[in-house]
C-alpha cells in the first residue's frame, strides 16, 4: 500500500493498493519534489467519477505506467471534494491551456509546483507516452519549462478576477431584460434546459428564472422553467425506482444519466421543485422533493443526521449496473401483466432503450392523465399499480451490488442540504421536514464547527476543536445562508446569531478590501501558488455570490450597514459580467433581481405568529425576509409585540400600517 493508506477520503483510499508511490497533497511530498528537483504529477478526482476510475483502472493499475510514474514524477492524489482549493488552481490551468476541464484532471508541475501542462482523461499509450515526452522536456530544457510556467502561472493569478468598481451605478429593469434576451437563444423548447448535449441540472439557473418570470411578467420565461421541471422529472436523469437525480445527462432529452448521484444537486433540487411548488402548485413537484428526501436520508444520512457526499456512478466495474433493468428482468419481478403496464409507463422494451443490450433506463414522456386516457384507465387505477410495482421493483434492487458511498460529510453540502430542508417545510409545511433539518442543523454546529468558532471542510470523527482543519468560503457561505433559512422557517434567533458569528468570521478572514471580492482560502490558511477567488456561479453558486445575498438579508435583518455596503460592493464588481454569460452568473442575477425590485421586510410579532408565518408563505413572494415570533430582539421587532398578533411589512427603510391579518399584508405587498 502506499502513503494513501492513512487517508479518511474515500477517494484516495481508492488508490491506496495503485502501484503508483501516491502521496496525499502536503509538505512530505512537496518537499521531496524540491529536494530531488523531480516533476509533480498532481491528479484530481472525486469517488463517483467514472472516467476517473477508467483511467486508474487502465493506468494507474498497470505496473509499467507506475514505473515510469514513479521513476520520473512526485505522484500526488487530490480529493477535488477535499481540497477544491488546489483543484481551482489546477483546473484554471487546464482551461487556460485547451479551453476545456473536467475530471480526473491531470496536471504536471515543476518542482515549486507552477503548472507547464495537464489534461483530463488519457488512454494508457498516450498517458505514458506524454510522461516520458515531459520528463524528457524538464531535462533538457528547463528554461522554456520555467519561461511556461511563469506565463501559465500569471494567467491562472488573474483567471476569474474582477476589477474594483467604486461608482454605484443604477440598476434597472432593461439590466435584467438585457440578461434575460440573451439566455433565451439558448433554450431548448422542445426538451427543456438550454443548449443540447450533456445537460445539467443547475438548480440555480431554474431559480433565477422562476423568480424573473414572476416579477417581470415573461411567460416565455415561465414556460421554459415549468417544460425544464417536468423534462427532469421524467428522465432517466432522475431515479423513477428509487428517487434521486443523478449528475447529469449524456444526452439532450434528460434520457440517459452519468449515473453518479452528488448530495449538492439533490439539496439543491429540493429548493427548487419546493420553491416551483409555491410559485406554480403541482403534485409533480411536491412527489419530486419528497422522494428526494426520502432518498437522502436513506442513502446519504449519517447516524447523527450528517449527509454523505455522492453515490457512485459504478457497480461491479460498471457504469450504472445497479440501476438498468431488462424487459425480462422486470417481468421476473412483477408477472407479465403488470410488467407489460410498468414498461410502457417508463419506455422499458425488449431490445433496451441505451447502450447496454436489452438495457434499459426508466424514463417517462407523458403525464399520468395522458397516459391513462391513452390505455382506457383511471389515474388513480394507474398510479395505484404503478407505485405497487415501483416498490417491488425497488425491493428487488436492494439486493444488487449497491455502488459505492463517498462517506466523506462536508460543511458546504451540508449547508445546501439544510438549506433545502427549510425550503421544503416552507413550502410543504410537514412536521418531518423541520425535524430533520434541525437535526442536521445540531449535526453540523455539532461536529463541524470548533471551538475557535472556525468551521471545518470535512467532519471528521477523530478531530475536534482547534484541531479540525480551517473550511473554505463555501463552507461559510452555504451554512450561513442555511441557518438565515432555518430561523426564517421557526423564527429562533439563536440561528440567525450563529449566521452572523460566521458572518464576521468569513469576513475577517476572507475578505479582501483592496479587491471588494472574498477569497476563497483564509488568509492564515496554506499559501499556495495563488490566491484565488470563486466569482462564477455552476453547478453550484459561487461562494462569493452566496456570500453577498447572505451579506443583502443580514444587513436587513440586523440594520447593519457594513454588510450591505460589501454586498453592494460585490454586486458592483460582478455586474459588467451578468449580460455576457448569464448562465455563469445566475445567483448573482438574483441579487440584482432583489436590487431592482426591492426587497420585502415582513415582521409578523405575537403569540399567532407562526400560524401567520404559514400562510404568508403559501404566496409566493420571491423577494422577501421574514421574521418575528413571540418575542425577538431585532432591530425591525423592536416595539412591535402588543396584545394581538400584527404583521409589518416594510421596504426601502419604510414600514407600512400593522396588518391584523394575513389577507391586509398581502395587500400591502402587492401595492408596495
Amino acid at each position: 500500500m502506499n502513503r494513501l493508506a492513512n487517508s479518511t477520503s474515500p477517494y484516495l483510499l481508492q488508490h491506496a493498493n495503485n502501484p503508483v508511490n501516491w502521496y496525499p497533497w502536503g509538505k512530505e511530498a512537496l518537499d521531496k519534489a524540491k529536494t530531488e528537483n523531480k516533476l509533480i504529477l498532481v491528479s484530481i478526482g472525486y469517488s463517483a467519477c467514472h472516467w476517473c476510475h477508467v483511467m486508474e483502472h487502465e493506468s494507474f493499475e498497470d505496473e509499467s505506467v507506475a514505473a515510469v510514474m514513479n521513476e520520473y514524477f512526485v505522484c500526488i492524489k487530490v480529493d477535488r471534494e477535499e481540497r477544491p482549493d488546489v483543484d481551482q488552481i489546477y483546473m484554471s490551468a487546464i482551461q487556460l491551456m485547451s479551453g476545456r476541464g473536467g475530471w480526473p484532471l491531470n496536471c504536471i508541475c515543476l518542482p515549486d509546483q507552477r503548472p507547464i501542462y495537464g489534461g483530463t482523461y488519457f488512454r494508457k499509450n498516450d498517458w505514458t507516452s506524454l510522461l516520458f515526452n515531459l520528463a524528457d522536456f524538464y531535462k533538457q530544457k528547463p528554461e522554456e519549462a520555467e519561461d511556461y510556467a511563469v506565463r501559465l502561472t500569471e494567467g491562472i493569478q488573474k483567471y476569474e478576477s474582477v476589477e474594483f468598481i467604486s461608482e454605484q451605478p443604477e440598476y434597472t429593469k432593461d439590466d435584467l431584460q438585457l440578461i434575460a434576451d440573451n439566455w433565451k437563444r439558448y433554450f431548448d423548447k422542445y426538451e427543456g434546459g438550454t443548449g443540447s448535449a450533456p445537460k445539467f441540472p443547475q438548480p440555480n439557473n431554474w431559480q433565477l428564472l422562476m423568480r424573473y418570470a414572476h416579477l417581470m411578467q415573461d411567460d416565455d420565461v415561465a414556460k421554459q422553467v415549468k417544460l425544464t421541471l417536468h423534462k427532469m422529472a421524467y428522465g432517466g436523469i432522475y431515479d423513477h425506482v428509487g428517487s434521486g437525480f443523478a449528475r447529469y445527462s449524456v444526452d439532450g432529452r434528460w434520457h440517459v444519466p452519468h449515473f453518479e448521484k452528488m448530495l449538492y444537486d439533490n439539496a439543491q433540487l429540493i429548493s427548487l421543485y419546493a420553491e416551483a411548488n409555491t410559485w406554480q402548485p403541482d403534485a409533480l413537484y411536491e412527489q419530486v422533493v419528497d422522494e428526494i428526501i426520502k432518498f437522502s436520508t436513506r442513502e446519504l444520512a449519517s447516524p447523527g443526521l450528517g449527509f454523505y457526499s455522492a453515490l457512485d456512478a459504478d457497480s461491479e466495474g460498471v457504469e450504472g449496473k445497479f440501476y438498468i433493468f431488462t424487459k425480462a428482468e422486470i417481468e421476473e419481478i412483477l408477472g407479465d401483466d403488470a410488467a407489460d403496464l410498468f414498461s410502457i409507463y417508463y419506455h422499458i422494451t425488449e431490445d433496451g432503450n441505451w447502450e447496454e443490450e436489452h438495457s434499459n433506463v426508466l424514463f417517462r414522456r407523458e403525464t399520468d392523465e395522458q397516459l391513462a386516457k391513452k390505455l382506457g384507465l383511471g389515474v388513480d387505477d394507474l398510479l395505484t399499480q404503478i407505485k405497487a410495482s415501483r416498490k417491488k421493483v425497488f425491493e428487488a434492487r436492494r439486493h444488487r451490488i449497491r455502488p459505492g458511498l463517498d462517506n466523506k460529510i462536508l460543511a458546504s453540502w451540508n449547508g445546501l442540504m439544510l438549506k433545502g430542508l427549510c425550503d421544503a417545510y416552507r413550502a410543504f409545511n410537514k412536521p418531518e421536514y423541520l425535524e430533520l433539518a434541525l437535526k442536521n442543523a445540531g449535526f453540523i454546529l455539532d461536529n463541524l464547527l470548533g471551538q475557535n468558532g472556525r468551521l471545518s471542510r470535512v467532519y471528521n470523527s477523530n478531530k475536534s476543536g482547534s484541531d479540525v482543519p480551517v473550511a473554505f468560503l463555501d463552507d461559510y457561505a452555504n451554512v450561513i445562508d442555511a441557518l438565515i433559512a432555518l430561523y426564517e422557517v421557526t423564527f429562533d434567533e439563536a440561528w440567525l446569531q450563529q449566521a452572523k458569528k460566521l458572518t464576521d468570521t468569513a469576513i475577517t478572514h476572507y475578505y479582501d478590501e483592496t479587491s471588494g471580492i472574498f477569497f476563497y482560502t483564509a488568509d492564515d490558511d496554506e499559501q499556495l501558488i495563488a490566491r484565488k477567488s470563486e466569482i462564477m456561479d455552476g453547478v453550484t453558486p459561487a461562494s462569493n455570490s452566496v456570500m453577498a445575498r447572505n451579506l443583502k438579508k443580514l444587513g436587513l435583518l440586523f440594520d447593519n450597514e457594513n454588510y450591505a455596503a460589501v454586498s453592494a460592493q460585490l454586486l458592483r464588481n460582478i455586474m459588467p459580467q451578468l449580460a455576457k454569460y448569464g448562465t455563469a452568473y445566475s445567483n448573482w442575477t438574483m441579487l440584482l433581481l432583489e436590487e431592482v425590485f426591492g426587497t420585502y421586510e415582513i415582521a409578523i410579532a405575537g403569540n399567532d405568529a407562526e400560524t401567520m408565518r404559514k400562510e404568508i408563505e403559501n404566496n409566493y413572494i420571491p423577494n422577501k425576509i421574514i421574521l418575528g415570533g413571540k418575542k425577538g430582539s431585532l432591530p425591525l421587532l423592536q416595539d412591535k409585540f402588543g396584545k394581538s398578533t400584527q404583521i409589518f411589512v416594510c421596504k426601502d427603510k419604510t414600514c407600512g400600517l400593522p396588518a391584523n391579518n394575513t389577507a391586509e399584508a398581502l395587500k400591502q405587498v402587492a401595492e408596495a
